[in-house]
């Protein structure tokens, strides 16, 4: 009785497996389809929304990549290497220069401060400072994005001042424009090795706009 019902089972679920693959009834009505003006401008819409999804992505993508590479070459957090390049690229320096000269002017210590009372990562003098951005405070040159968007500000206008001269325009900004310009005024050199330690190995390319 036992393989008799068995028997019985294993029929039933055959017939209920050939009926779930039967082929749909032959005459049904077959579905329309319309593409209007509307859809084609939703559609473009889509498209055009998509590929700007991508390109944000990309560009994440790139900056993590480069944040990643500047962090582990100078062994510092990415959270400090993503503020420089950020600062870097909004203020028109190219990164490679920017990560150089903060490098040498405070080795990423963003609580330096030199004898003569320059401040923070970039070494920025308080007057300095103030000719771009009115009002700042000694204490707040020690803020990071602060720093950085002044100095880099200040040596974009250096290399515009002195005509793309990158060597120049680092020397005046480690030693003032009174000391270049009188050593230059006097036929004087007025290197004193600063932008040689910047620019060392360097092979990157400053455009003047």
């Amino acid at each position: 009785m036992r393989r008799a019902l068995l028997t019985g089972g294993v029929c039933f679920v055959a017939v209920l497996v050939v009926k779930s693959r039967e082929p749909a009834v032959a005459n049904a009505e077959p579905s329309t389809f319309s593409f209007g003006m509307g859809d084609a401008s939703r559609l473009r819409n889509e498209l055009e929304a998509a590929r700007g999804e991508l390109d944000l992505a990309n560009a994440q993508l790139e900056r993590s990549r480069r944040v990643f590479a500047y962090s582990s070459q100078y062994r510092i957090g990415a959270d400090l290497a993503g503020s420089i390049l950020d600062a870097s690229m909004a203020e028109g320096i190219e990164p490679d220069l920017a990560f150089r000269v903060v490098k040498v002017e405070s080795e990423f210590n963003e609580r330096a401060t030199s004898p003569v009372g320059a401040v923070g990562l970039t070494q920025l003098m308080l007057p300095t400072a103030r000719y771009f951005e009115k009002g700042i405070t000694r204490a707040g040159l020690y803020d990071r994005e602060t720093n950085l968007r002044v100095g880099f500000r200040y040596l974009r206008t250096l290399i515009k001042q002195y005509k793309g001269d990158v060597n120049l325009a680092l020397l005046v900004y480690n030693r003032g424009p009174v000391a270049v310009d009188a050593a230059r005024g006097r036929g004087d050199d007025p290197s004193n090795g600063y932008e040689h330690a910047v620019l060392k190995g360097y092979r990157g390319k400053v455009t003047v706009e």
